[in-house]
């Protein structure tokens, strides 16, 4: 698999770039944001680090998500809450805080690209509730006939609900589809994506949590 590294700390790139390799990987290191948005068509995966020369890497992160779903894994030193709950939001599949293990990092690598490669699950084409309808084929949202823009994660929360429209889903299950493994899954994660999706659907009452299990997306 091809992986670009965004990282401008040699050592750091060092180290990371002769591990992808030694595990089958093909890395390829970055050093600038710019790099990023101009080589992320060449590439299967992106290791992000937020502390970059030229732009902020959630910046990065953001101008990357308007025009591609490249799977992402954010790799950094900021650990604050608010940097990882800004990073989850604008689209990341993944967020990881150095120094991280690199059995883990390899595994979340798996993770990541096993979702992304995996072949849809059959469900129906398009799921309505209320006024809200998900197109499941088209990754297309819309709420009283206007689209809402959802993060590829956000969307496949709530898709994962709506594929099962009425029926309890678990935290576990959510967790499992969505990011691959519920094991390596970070259940903050989940809860600030439904929080977005409930935002951005303005329609609370369609989401519902049942306390102890899980959630519900419709009647």
């Amino acid at each position: 698999m091809r992986v670009l590294l965004a990282e401008d700390d040699d050592g750091v790139a060092g180290a990371l770039t002769e591990a992808l390799y030694d595990n089958g990987h093909l890395p390829a290191r970055v050093r600038r944001g710019e790099d990023v948005l101009a080589r992320h068509r060449q590439t299967d995966l992106l290791l992000l680090d937020l502390g970059l020369p030229d732009l902020d890497g959630l910046e990065v992160l953001r101008k990357l998500r308007a025009v591609s779903a490249l799977p992402v894994v954010v790799l950094t030193a900021r650990g604050d809450e608010r940097s990882v709950v800004r990073g989850l939001r604008l689209g990341a599949d993944d967020y990881l805080v150095k120094p991280v293990r690199l059995a883990e990092l390899l595994a979340r690598i798996e993770a990541v690209t096993r979702r992304a490669t995996a072949p849809a699950a059959p469900a129906p084409r398009i799921v309505r509730v209320g006024d809200v309808e998900v197109d499941l084929d088209a990754r297309r949202v819309t709420v009283g006939g206007a689209e809402v823009r959802l993060t590829p994660k956000e969307f496949e929360v709530l898709a994962a609900l709506a594929a099962r429209a009425g029926t309890a889903v678990s935290r576990q299950q959510l967790m499992d589809e969505v990011w691959g493994d519920a094991f390596l899954a970070v259940s903050r994660s989940l809860d600030v994506h439904l929080t977005q999706v409930r935002a951005k659907l303005g329609r609370p009452e369609l989401l519902t949590t049942i306390r102890g299990f899980g959630y519900r997306f419709g009647d």
